[in-house]
């Protein structure tokens, strides 16, 4: 286990994390899926059905290997409350742009219905640094998740038409999280905690082809107990404590998704899916440190998250043309699954809806897929929040004020069948 830990930890200094979806989940994971809407459980029909759903691996044959990388740019905003000093003033992230890359490998095992695949991908991510004088830096000022999946995964065609599958997902992660002692902007005080763990979930699929039209997909992705084990600094006027051994746990969601695909002729292919993510497993979070830090910071020092569950709704199409060509787009409605009450600036999540389109050519052995995305969140204005940690308490700083988002992505995906 420690071996294949150093192996992800590898493989993680060429992942920089991202942000996009509910809570800190990333929804797109291969070209051709993005350009539908995301709306691909119930047509998994290339290798990315290892995420998607791997019960879509039967459908293919031979070997093969598909790359992929997300490209991102985001612009998460916010405007403090008409009573506050800086009212008026609109406050961007620092670094707006990310990249993650996907890769797969299919392996159909000859003359039998067993199929084989191996994913590694983000399933989630988040890096978000504020300004100093947001007016909210004792709640939050950074936040950064790095996380890696590796997904072994066996499907069968149990009986023509209706495909099983299950995989183990070896999961990684990284995470720093930063606010301030103070009021202050720019008086240098801060309390970091930072930390790594890795665990092990299993997911699950389900594909059945009713009819020469109507296909049904489903897919299952376990909760996964991440216990990130690492270190608080603390740094403040007569306070200078760094490397305190410390823990926190985090319970991320079990997601599920069921789709319908709709085939009215070869040329055709429309999909609507429903996506659920059991984000209200994150409530209270306890960083707890070894020894007694300075006042304000409590040992076991609490911060209230209270996230709640959420849905996304996908629909996307495909048009088949002659000489391998395809086109496709898609709209998907992301629920936001962050409470007014205890708003996080560092997810700063909201109703998004997105627009998607994207084309690709097949050949013989390769294929080529491009999509693009368009992400709108309409402003959301948090009132009456409650801070969330001792912290946050202690200065009497909220999170209150209205927030915004757009994002651009760019998805490229190639496959090669061998």
């Amino acid at each position: 286990m420690i071996t294949l830990k150093k192996s992800l930890v590898v493989l993680l200094a060429g992942v920089p994390s991202t942000l996009l979806a509910n809570g800190f989940r990333l929804v797109s994971q291969d070209a051709f899926a993005a350009a539908r809407g995301e709306a691909f459980v119930a047509t998994a029909d290339n290798p990315s059905a290892i995420h998607y759903n791997p019960a879509g691996l039967t459908q293919l044959d031979g070997q093969q290997v598909r790359l992929g990388a997300y490209a991102l740019y985001f612009d998460p905003t916010f405007t403090p409350p008409g009573d506050a000093t800086n009212a008026g003033t609109t406050y961007h992230i620092e670094k707006k742009d990310a990249l993650a890359p996907q890769l797969y490998y299919a392996y159909a095992w000859p003359d039998s219905p067993i199929h084989l695949g191996l994913g590694i991908y983000a399933p989630h991510g988040a890096s978000v640094t504020w300004p100093q004088d947001t007016g909210f830096r004792a709640v939050a000022l950074m936040g950064d998740l790095t996380y890696l999946r590796a997904n072994p995964v066996i499907a069968c065609e149990i009986r023509p038409g209706l495909s099983l599958a299950a995989g183990v997902m070896i999961d990684y992660a990284d995470i720093t999280l930063e606010q301030g002692l103070t009021r202050r902007a720019n008086s240098g005080d801060f309390f970091r905690f930072e930390g790594d763990d890795l665990s092990v979930g299993y997911n699950f699929g389900l594909l059945w082809k009713i009819n020469e039209k109507f296909t049904l997909g489903a897919t299952f992705r376990s909760a996964m107990t991440l216990g990130f084990e690492g270190h608080t600094n603390i740094q403040g006027r007569n306070i200078n404590v760094t490397d305190m051994p410390a823990s926190a746990e985090y319970d991320f969601p079990y997601t599920a998704v069921l789709g319908l695909s709709y085939r009215p002729t070869e040329k055709w292919n429309i999909e609507v899916d429903a996506d659920f993510s059991n984000w209200s497993s994150i409530d209270t979070v306890i960083i707890r440190q070894i020894e007694k830090p300075p006042s304000p910071i409590q040992q076991n020092y609490r911060v209230n998250l209270g996230f709640k569950d959420s849905w996304i709704l996908k629909c996307g199409v495909t048009r088949y043309f002659d000489n391998g060509w395809f086109a496709s787009a898609g709209y998907l409605f992301n629920q936001n699954s962050v409470p007014g009450d205890y708003y996080s600036p560092v997810v700063a999540d909201l109703d998004r809806h997105i627009l998607t389109l994207g084309i690709g050519r097949k050949w013989s052995k390769y294929s080529v897929d491009l999509a693009y995305q368009f992400c709108y969140g309409p402003d959301r204005t948090v009132k009456d929040s409650i801070p969330s940690s001792p912290t946050a308490s202690f200065t009497g700083q909220t999170a209150d004020g209205t927030y915004g988002f757009i994002s651009h992505g760019l998805l490229v995906s190639v496959g090669m069948r061998f």
